[in-house]
């Protein structure tokens, strides 16, 4: 019985050591965010990233020249961009996504949400549209070169749920064709 909870003990503590080494790692990493001064959605998404335990910095100066400088496609383009750990992130991204994608850390340029889609961090409101984060591989990359890194729709549950079971017609029952 001893060793019992000695074993559950000695794990609870090495446990808890990787999450305090991971929470330092990312309370270490600074995001350095390139945005309009007077844009608001982008606002919260720092604050979002700030509460996921980021260091950020932003400039207040507009996210194009950064955007072409460092080679993320205009066509994937949104409100700011960041530059994290030799990274670029590009939109609304998800401070989880981003915290596994560090983790990851992927032969890529980073991560892109196009456009500000609702619902995203940053643009929380009565509004939630689905919508994808993107890994973007190489420099300049377009939407088309890019591959699904997560996908948010909060729609999908409720479609898998209303789909019928078995969608196949019954034994000799008629299908329906073009002619």
């Amino acid at each position: 019985m001893k060793m019992r909870v000695a074993t559950l003990l000695a794990g609870t503590i090495f446990t808890a050591s990787l999450f305090s080494i991971a929470s330092y790692a990312v309370a270490t990493t600074t995001v350095e965010v390139y945005k309009s001064p007077t844009c608001g959605c982008c606002s919260k998404w720092v604050d979002h990233m700030r509460d996921h335990g980021f260091n950020v910095i932003t400039k207040d100066v507009g996210n194009q020249e950064i955007r072409k400088k460092v080679g993320m496609s205009s066509s994937l383009g949104s409100c700011h961009t960041a530059l994290v750990n030799g990274y670029v992130m590009e939109g609304h991204i998800p401070a989880p996504d981003i915290i596994r994608f560090l983790r990851e850390k992927p032969d890529a340029l980073g991560l892109a949400v196009p456009d500000m889609p609702h619902g995203s961090p940053g643009m929380e409101g009565s509004r939630v549209d689905p919508y994808n984060v993107l890994l973007v591989k190489e420099r300049n990359d377009t939407r088309r070169q890019t591959e699904v890194y997560n996908r948010y729709d909060p729609y999908a549950k409720k479609s898998a749920q209303s789909a019928p079971a078995d969608s196949a017609p019954a034994e000799g029952g008629s299908v329906m064709r073009l002619k």
